[in-house]
């Protein structure tokens, strides 16, 4: 595993891997095993690339088994996009236009992608870490194997986007819009989803634990999520709410 400054250590990606409860723990009982959300695939990324300094992202352009550090690439205006097999550290991509950005195989750590849109973006094996993720657009895409750790995500678009095998793990989400999203194996854990909204959203084999879930909106499509019994019980006049159900007032 490769050690860099300011990138915490982990399984081949080097982006801390999550916590994943075993089939035994207590929090996930009466969750079926095939019900339960599965864990992203790390990406694949060799212990040496070679070092990469573009000054500018070209259309069409590709990356492959490269390492970049420390760069600007601020408003940045490309089409179709390819990074494969790559490490991005420090890098900035705020407020740029990535349609159509393709990303196998990627560790990313302590980057800035505020205000990046990347309309029908495919992401495959990507970890990102420590990172600002504010207001970012990747709505019409498709995610699988993604794993989002110590993120700032508020704001953020993932509307018609369909996500498998998705991690949030101690994240900010506040205000982030899944509309009409579709959710397969999505986990998240101790962040800040408040409100979120999951208007017209699908859900299946999801997770969500120790979150903080006020004034979420869409809660009628949280249907096939599992939830902590506390976090259930706390927010019954929620659910009370979405199912139109009124509250009778004692003798």
């Amino acid at each position: 595993t490769l050690r860099t400054p300011g990138i915490n250590p982990g399984p081949a990606s080097g982006c801390r891997a999550a916590e994943h409860p075993s089939i035994g723990d207590s929090r996930l009982n009466g969750v079926p095993p095939d019900r339960r959300a599965p864990l992203p695939q790390p990406p694949s990324v060799a212990p040496s690339l070679t070092p990469a300094a573009p000054s500018a992202l070209e259309h069409d352009a590709t990356l492959a088994e490269c390492e970049l550090r420390d760069l600007a690439l601020i408003d940045q205006r490309a089409r179709g996009v390819t990074m494969q097999a790559v490490r991005l550290a420090g890098v900035e991509l705020a407020r740029s236009q990535l349609e159509h950005l393709r990303v196998t195989d990627a560790a990313m750590a302590r980057c800035n992608l505020a205000n990046l849109e990347a309309r029908g973006a495919h992401l495959t094996r990507v970890a990102l870490s420590a990172s600002r993720v504010t207001g970012v657009e990747l709505s019409e895409g498709v995610l699988a194997d993604v794993s989002f750790s110590e993120c700032r995500i508020d704001l953020a678009s993932f509307s018609f986007s369909r996500l498998e095998r998705v991690s949030f793990e101690d994240c900010l989400l506040a205000q982030s819009g899944f509309l009409d999203a579709r959710l397969d194996g999505v986990r998240f854990e101790g962040c800040d989803m408040s409100e979120c909204d999951f208007r017209g959203a699908k859900l299946s084999r999801c997770e969500i634990r120790r979150c903080e879930l006020g004034g979420l909106q869409g809660i009628a499509s949280l249907r096939g999520v599992a939830m902590e019994a506390q976090t259930i019980v706390a927010l019954a006049d929620v659910w009370a709410a979405a199912l139109g159900i009124e509250l009778l007032e004692g003798d």
